[in-house]
């Protein structure tokens, strides 16, 4: 009777074993494949973690997505395919992108006046600068300050709308490239001023909805807007859609969430960058090489081998190569951005056929 009943058993449950391994993929998830069938050499991929694994570089989880279908992912750590990640500035692609939305839904033009939006909050000389800053200034990060005003963060009882107008804008807006989160704030501070929402609440139904990204949080300034530049936090795999997103020219399962036209500029270098923290005089001919000095889109950068990225501080990238129509999501917490940008290069591009 025992080898019947187990058999029994057996037969009951292998159309259940079956079915856990054919059924469809969550909807809500990327589609997965393989390196070999997306043409992506597999040892390419081992080279690339061995790399990592030699030089002790802290990665926390990569995704690499080719042809729109995830190929390899995974988590270092205590890090996991469920637990959200701060992304620092790579926040900063995801402003960009409410400007958009609120440009096509007509709500604002970038050729819009900054200081239209808060005249309240003016300081009481209005330099000519200053009076020329436009919408596009802050997405280019030409604003016109010769360096970012960041200490306003530090201060509990400022209001950094206030603050960063009141600083003193010494070049045109347009002409002078200084990397300058609190000016994508000012971003996030319009999105508020003009559709009553917080950056967050207004993106949820227009972006994190329709690419079913849930648990956004966004860190706040003390007057309660989005901080724009940093303070993001989202999965690994919801960074992956926001690239694969971009990499689809704004459409998503067959809807165009953004027009075409909108990505194309704001993935576009519209100035020629320079690392954080670094003066164009500083530029030497070594840093030259480096991705950082390829261009500043809206909000991104562009990089070598005709790609570009959204970026965000020890090594939180979303980078986008769409002459390999591929998406590599990273989040980490490394010293050398630049070098670990070169394994990517190295090893991951090169394995892509």
């Amino acid at each position: 009777m025992k080898p019947t009943y187990t058999k029994q058993i057996i037969i009951i449950l292998l159309p259940i074993v079956l079915a856990a391994y054919t059924s469809a993929p969550d909807s809500q998830s990327l589609p997965r494949s393989t390196p070999a069938a997306e043409q992506i050499l597999p040892e390419g991929i081992d080279n690339y973690l061995a790399s990592v694994k030699d030089a002790n570089e802290d990665i926390h989880s990569i995704m690499i997505l080719r042809h729109g279908k995830v190929v390899h992912e995974q988590w270092f750590g205590d890090n996991a395919p469920d637990k959200p990640h701060t992304l620092y500035s790579v926040s900063k692609t995801f402003t960009a992108t409410a400007i958009g939305f609120a440009v096509t839904e007509g709500k604002l033009n970038l050729t819009d006046k900054v200081i239209t939006f808060f005249p309240d909050k003016l300081p009481p000389n209005i330099s000519d600068n200053l009076r020329a800053l436009e919408v596009q200034h802050l997405l280019t990060m030409s604003g016109g300050h010769d360096s970012e005003p960041a200490g306003i963060r530090q201060d509990p009882n400022a209001d950094w709308v206030e603050s960063f107008l009141a600083a003193p804008f010494e070049h045109k807006p347009g002409t002078y490239f200084v990397y300058n989160s609190l000016g994508t704030y000012i971003l996030s501070a319009i999105i508020q001023k003009i559709t009553g929402e917080t950056l967050l609440d207004y993106l949820t139904p227009r972006l994190f909805t329709p690419l079913a990204i849930t648990g956004a949080t966004w860190f706040q300034s003390p007057q309660g807007i989005n901080a724009g530049g940093w303070g993001l936090s989202l999965k690994t795999e919801d960074i992956a859609k926001m690239g694969q997103l971009i990499l689809q020219k704004g459409k998503w399962k067959g809807k165009q969430l953004l027009p075409e036209t909108w990505i194309s500029q704001a993935t576009t270098s519209h100035i020629p960058s320079t690392p954080s923290n670094m003066r164009p005089e500083q530029i030497t001919p070594d840093i030259k090489q480096q991705d950082w000095i390829q261009g500043y889109c809206y909000q991104m950068w562009r990089s070598r081998h005709n790609s570009f990225r959204a970026d965000g501080a020890f090594g939180q990238y979303i980078l986008i190569l769409p002459e390999k129509d591929a998406v590599i999501a990273v989040t980490a917490h490394v010293t050398d951005m630049q070098d670990q940008l070169n394994r990517i290069w190295e090893h991951l591009l090169p394995a892509m056929k």
